[in-house]
């Protein structure tokens, strides 16, 4: 149960930092263009994602946050929830992997954001997948 609050609390965090950015916030940056350097990676010409885009991964994070908790009580649903659970573990799962996949994220070396994908975004997706396995087993 208390990994399921931990997963969840985690995915709303990220659901809600997701839509500050789409609302115009800047950290970890402190202006536009350092936003989109820690955060994307791209610095020539790249503009921060907007409301709809940023507001579109907000959401999916909040249904990944519902699903999770929806494994702490039986539904008539469980079949389907777990099989989603298993679709957000290969979500998590992937884009962990990627980061250490070095053409994937090729386009941001230089940037803060190589450094912090190699040193928190991956990492956290992998050990969102990790806890995802686990309530799942």
């Amino acid at each position: 149960m208390t990994l399921a609050l931990v997963l969840a609390a985690a995915l709303f965090a990220l659901s809600g930092i997701h839509l500050y950015w789409g609302l115009g916030g800047r950290w970890p940056g402190h202006d536009e263009a350092s936003m989109v350097e820690h955060v994307v990676g791209r610095t020539r010409g790249m503009r921060a994602p907007g409301l709809p885009a940023s507001a579109g991964v907000a959401l999916a994070l909040a249904a990944g946050g519902v699903l999770v908790l929806a494994s702490l009580t039986p539904t008539p649903w469980d079949g389907w929830l777990k099989a989603a659970r298993w679709g957000l573990l290969a979500v998590f799962a992937g884009r962990g992997l990627a980061t250490y996949v070095p053409p994937v994220f090729r386009y941001a070396e230089g940037t803060p954001f190589a450094t912090l994908n190699r040193r928190a975004y991956g990492p956290l997706c992998l050990a969102i997948a990790l806890g995802i396995l686990i309530l799942q087993l």
